[in-house]
């Protein structure tokens, strides 16, 4: 598999009044393209931290971070903004989806800032809505939908832009384990088909559903199980 991001001795450092903390502690790390990440540990391990940078929602303090050979600290907000709406999907725990749009509009809200032609969005959203098993709720909103409907709707919406990665922070948060079974399921067969998807979860259960665990301690990477890169 090629390599499609790299991270070299990436650190990131909050200032707590007069204390330093080192969320991330010197990362190296590769992702290939088509792998399927679980990131672990305790809270305050750094794997949010992690998941954030990946996603280009903050900036490394030091290090590098390339994606598809990219050095992401050469961008401006502008650009960091662009290559997000590009490049990268996103799959939070509490749906994020906007009540007052409906299942066919959520899927779309990608798209429209893209700039796509109506039809060619609409044909877009169905297709994916299809993927999704929701093809016959487009016009739903989300209140009028079970948990494991909305995630499924994240999902498809996190689609929308063909991203290169899959970013799920605990998507199976707030769902019950058939759901949350489901939803994994769901996700191993987008990793299948191609998609690399990069996940924060606490639970051993749903990392088991990934290919790689990644395991991090005091903003270290304290081990790795299952495939590297």
């Amino acid at each position: 598999m090629s390599e499609l991001i790299r991270l070299e001795d990436v650190r990131k450092i909050y200032r707590m009044g007069s204390e330093e903390v080192a969320a991330l502690d010197g990362v190296s790390l590769t992702f290939a393209q088509g792998s399927f990440w679980a990131f672990m540990g305790p809270s305050g391990s750094g794997k949010s931290t992690l998941l954030n940078l990946l996603g280009c929602l903050d900036r490394p303090t030091s290090g590098r971070y390339l994606l598809e050979a990219n050095d992401v600290a050469d961008l401006d907000d502008d650009e960091l903004s662009e290559l997000r709406l590009r490049r990268l999907g996103f799959i939070f725990q509490s749906f994020n989806l906007i009540p007052q749009l409906s299942v066919r509009e959520n899927i779309e809200l990608p798209l429209f800032y893209l700039g796509w032609e109506e039809a060619e969005s609409a044909a877009r959203a169905s297709e994916l809505a299809e993927k999704v098993g929701l093809g016959h709720r487009l016009l739903h909103r989300p209140t009028e939908l079970s948990g494991g409907q909305q995630q499924r709707v994240a999902v498809a919406r996190a689609l929308a832009n063909d991203p290169a990665v899959i970013l799920a922070d605990e998507p199976t948060g707030n769902l019950d384990t058939a759901t949350s079974k489901q939803i994994m399921e769901l996700l191993q067969e987008l990793n299948a088909g191609g998609k690399t998807i990069l996940m924060v979860t606490h639970e051993a259960e749903i990392a088991a559903y990934t290919k790689s665990q990644l395991h991090l301690r005091d903003g270290k990477i304290q081990s790795i199980e299952g495939e590297r890169g």
